[in-house]
């Protein structure tokens, strides 16, 4: 029998703030993370922007020898996964730690640690090469390095979909629990790619916006979007199956009850222009929930501000829920924290969590007049306090990979 999955717990490294708490304040509050490049020299690009950690110190939150054996993105996963655990009030002491597992991903990895070892590579020759290189940059040392952490020893993999990453690992985390493989997932993403090479590459490609301003930058569904703003962290959660989490009192932040997962099959970087797979995604999710469109009062839209997401994303909305998406209330935290590539789709599930909990919605910051053709709801101007019994969150990601996740409010 297909078990009940719910979230207990959940941890955070962002533009907004290094903590869950941290991070939940600004997008109440409508901060916008993002700001001036400052990892490196910007003048030569015309990507001057971006939405950076601030304040990181891996020391005050991870062991200090392991840290200097991690790149950035498995230091965000490793101080996020502890956060999430100890949010969950989870004491691997008195679990079983083969039904504990981790999946956790990340659409680049170590992109730092190549560009510095290539580097050295050219100036210095092969002999200076790190021999740490390899565990710092392959993309599965987030979740390899949070399970050596935390001692979790059940499943641990790392899903690697572009911008559809975090959705997709807590999506298949979902599918484990609710299918009696684990009775703990920890899951998630990771990113820490602010670098001189991904910068000029996905500007290249006129994915990045050239705006400035940071007000002006992600404005998400805006006749006026220009493009993304990259941006970096990490978002994880504890996963737990349902009559586990009761038996230790556990608190529970909002229950997850369907996952769609499909493939555009049409295009390297751009969804499909009709929106059909990113529709099938919320409509499995959807059939897999028992819930009909009208039924869902929130959808945290992929939202990235670039012209073609925008636009098919929302003719993914209204295809999958018809004459229902009109009363929905659509947004994108990437207006506030810039898209954050493979950790995207988990820090916006817990926006998604804290939503439900709180019954607050945030607005698009920075998006004024929506173009002709996006014709949704996308709460601007300021945000909306109402019950949040259904939400979805939305990861669409190059190469045409769409997840959609289905969270309700928990009903004993």
């Amino acid at each position: 029998m297909k078990k009940r999955v719910v979230i207990t717990g959940m941890g955070a490294v962002t533009p907004l703030g290094n903590t869950v708490p941290e991070f939940w304040d600004g997008i109440k509050a409508g901060k916008v993370g993002i700001g001036p490049i400052t990892r490196f020299d910007s003048t030569n690009y015309t990507a001057k922007v971006a939405a950076q950690v601030k304040d990181f110190d891996p020391k005050t939150r991870i062991d200090r020898k392991a840290a200097r054996r991690m790149e950035g993105f498995s230091q965000y996963a490793v101080a996020a996964a502890r956060e999430a655990v100890a949010d969950a009030s989870l004491d691997m002491a008195k679990e079983d730690p083969f039904r504990v597992g981790v999946i956790i991903g990340s659409g680049i990895g170590g992109l730092p640690t190549m560009e510095a070892e290539h580097k050295k590579l050219l100036e210095k020759g092969p002999k200076r090469v790190s021999p740490m290189m390899i565990p710092n940059f392959i993309a599965n040392m987030a979740a390899g390095n949070v399970a050596i952490d935390l001692g979790a020893k059940g499943k641990c993999t790392n899903v690697v979909t572009a911008c559809a990453t975090g959705s997709h690992c807590i999506g298949d985390s979902f599918r484990e629990i609710a299918y009696g493989m684990a009775d703990v997932m920890i899951c998630g993403g990771s990113e820490h790619a602010i670098t001189p090479l991904s910068v000029a590459g996905f500007s290249n490609m006129t994915a990045l916006t050239k705006e400035t301003d940071p007000l002006k930058a992600s404005r998400p569904f805006d006749k006026e979007r220009s493009g993304f703003v990259m941006g970096e962290g990490s978002g994880i959660l504890v996963l737990e199956e349902l009559e586990h989490a009761k038996a230790r009192g556990a608190h529970i932040y909002a229950e997850v009850c369907g996952y769609g997962a499909t493939c555009d099959a049409f295009h390297i970087t751009s969804p499909a222009e009709d929106g059909s797979g990113a529709a099938k995604a919320m409509e499995l999710a959807m059939a897999e929930a028992g819930v009909k469109p009208e039924e869902v009062t929130y959808i945290n839209a992929h939202g990235t501000s670039t012209h073609h997401n925008d636009l098919f994303e929302t003719r993914a909305i209204n295809l999958a829920f018809g004459e229902a998406a009109k009363g929905l209330k659509i947004n994108s935290s990437k207006s506030m924290i810039g898209h954050l590539l493979g950790a995207a789709g988990a820090v916006e599930a817990i926006v998604c969590a804290k939503s439900i909990e709180e019954g607050f919605i945030h607005q698009t910051v920075g998006t004024t007049t929506p173009d002709e053709e996006c014709n949704l709801d996308y709460c601007i101007g300021k945000p909306v306090e109402m019950d949040v019994n259904v939400a979805i969150s939305n990861s669409l990601g190059f190469g045409g990979h769409n997840a959609s996740l289905l969270l309700k409010k928990y009903e004993g």
